[in-house]
């Protein structure tokens, strides 16, 4: 083989076997041996600016990759050895199917030391050339860059690819809520229905779909007017369901009863002993203890509840909404009656206070008019 080194590139030559041009990095020693990287091209241009992209991360204490490793095989490891252990179960689940669906079928055969943001920016072009949601496309590459995040702390990647491309744009779902006068009309809409209770927890607390069916008696304390937010209850696919932690930490609190919530608590506590009365040695509740649950205990069927909710709101009369914009009729009420929004963000549970500005932006310019309005009233000199 010909041997070539130029002034300060390290070690660069040309295999005589099939003309590559080849340089070599020197990686120092690990438990007793050294280790080196080679680096190869079609050029002894394109091998030296490799080189010297890779002298000059060793040098700023960057890792310079050398496991040879598909994006298909790290997305695996990372979703079995990082994921699972870290996040609820459908999180992972969520996780896994857009690696198979969407980044391993478009990235999966590259090597992930060698992966470039070109590459990944026109797999998500791909994706939304296939007319995938802009939503859909946006999570992929949320995941890439989480996964490739990993991979840079295991010294795996010099450098985050996915975080170097551009995301999609993603119009903000207009959700339907509820407004004040359709809202005291709500009451009435559900009144004797056997989740009636479910329902004014919903409205007057926020809570999310899962909280809501996840609550236990163990977390409702009515003499004391206050209702803790503990567990939430979730479906995998082909598994029963199980209570699982809060979305977020923040999303573990404690709320104050409304007097009209615990009065409806008490009474649905009544009916659901009259329903342990008949149901005899089929009840199945007292595992769980749960609230809301059905005839024998069991948790309930988020797609009957769905169905019956929509119902119940198609003879009342009101928006076709869904359960969850019961929350959000929740926090925009909250905000319209000038409600900090830093308490509607503690009543919700959301991690950060932007998270409730942005959700609820609309309604905010209404409060900030009328807190204005208040302020002029104030100051307003008279004649």
């Amino acid at each position: 083989m010909g041997s070539r080194r130029g002034h300060n590139e390290g070690s660069i030559y040309q295999r005589e076997s099939d003309g590559k041009w080849c340089a070599v990095v020197n990686l120092g020693y690990a438990d007793g041996r050294r280790k080196r990287k080679s680096i190869y091209g079609k050029t002894r241009k394109e091998v030296a600016e490799k080189l010297k992209v890779a002298l000059r991360d060793q040098q700023q204490g960057l890792p310079v990759a050398v496991e040879r490793q598909t994006v298909a095989q790290f997305l695996d490891r990372w979703l079995a050895d990082v994921v699972r252990g870290s996040v609820r179960p459908r999180t992972h689940d969520s996780y896994a199917q857009l690696a198979r669906l969407y980044l391993t079928p478009a990235l999966g055969r590259h090597q992930v030391a060698k992966l470039e943001p070109r590459q990944v920016q026109a797999a998500l072009n791909d994706l939304r050339a296939r007319r995938l949601s802009a939503r859909t496309v946006r999570s992929a590459r949320a995941v890439l860059c989480q996964a490739l995040g990993q991979a840079l702390k295991w010294g795996l990647v010099a450098r985050n690819v996915a975080a170097l491309t551009e995301a999609p744009r993603v119009e903000r779902h207009e959700f339907q809520i509820l407004d004040p006068d359709q809202a005291r009309r709500f009451p009435d809409a559900v009144r004797g229905d056997r989740l009636e209770a479910l329902y004014a927890v919903a409205l007057a607390l926020g809570l999310r779909q899962g909280e809501a069916l996840g609550l236990r008696w163990q977390d409702v304390d009515l003499d004391a007017g206050a209702l803790h937010v503990r567990v939430a209850l979730q479906r995998r696919v082909k598994e029963a369901p199980r209570l699982v932690e809060p979305k977020t930490r923040r999303s573990r609190r404690t709320l104050p009863l409304p007097k009209e919530v615990a009065a409806h608590l008490r009474a649905h506590r009544a009916r659901q002993l009259e329903d342990r009365l008949r149901a005899g040695q089929v009840w199945q509740g007292d595992a769980r203890g749960l609230v809301f649950a059905t005839a024998i205990g069991e948790p309930l069927d988020d797609r009957i509840l769905r169905y019956r909710f929509k119902i119940l709101l198609e003879r009342a009369d009101l928006p076709r909404i869904r359960f969850h914009d019961l929350r959000h009729s929740c926090a925009s009420l909250l905000v319209a009656q000038d409600v900090h929004p830093r308490l509607v963000m503690e009543i919700l549970g959301h991690s950060e206070i932007g998270t409730t500005m942005n959700i609820y932006s609309h309604v905010i310019p209404d409060a900030m008019r009328e807190a204005v309005g208040a302020l002029d009233r104030l100051l307003a000199v008279g004649d």
